[in-house]
């Protein structure tokens, strides 16, 4: 773990994070006005963005959590247990790059029925994109970087980092 803090350097701070987060759930709660709301966790690094946004966020909530893995293709290890027939979704995810998985997630989803699917993220790293998606909701947009921090992990390490930093190797 020293080895790893050797080559981080500072990108955005938690001050910084709750600040995003703070805007993303205000313009989540006046889009949605009331309206309860299902949030879907792709395990594991937007746990600790869910668990953020949802303490802003004061509208009725239920959430879920779904994990994915791509092994050639797209493969569910863990999927949701609620209905999301005739209910607003909303996919929370911390950092968006190819987009394979969010894209399969949100195309599973819609099969579901539900009212509306739509997806915040954290960061949108759109350089790195192999699939057009496009997110709702954009706390950052950055540039072609390694992350780490804020549930960001390099071989799950450093999630737990309260701060998001560059990985410099």
């Amino acid at each position: 773990m020293s080895r790893l803090k050797e080559i981080m350097v500072p990108f955005i701070t938690r001050q910084q994070i709750k600040k995003h987060v703070m805007t993303l759930a205000k313009q989540i709660e006046a889009d949605y006005e009331g309206l309860p709301l299902v949030l879907i966790c792709p395990l594991k690094g937007s746990v600790l963005f869910l668990a953020d946004l949802m303490r802003y966020i004061t509208l009725p909530l239920e959430i879920d959590f779904v994990h994915l893995v791509f092994r050639g293709s797209t493969q569910i290890v863990k999927d949701i247990t609620t209905n999301v027939d005739g209910k607003h979704v909303l996919i929370v995810e911390e950092i968006i790059d190819s987009g394979r998985k969010l894209s399969f997630l949100k195309k599973r989803l819609m099969a579901s029925g539900p009212k509306s699917v739509k997806i915040v993220t954290l960061i949108d790293k759109p350089a790195r994109r192999e699939i057009p998606l496009n997110p709702d909701y954009v706390g950052v947009t950055v540039e072609d970087r390694f992350l780490i921090g804020y549930g960001l992990d390099s071989e799950e390490l450093g999630r737990n980092y309260p701060d998001i930093y560059i990985l410099n190797n």
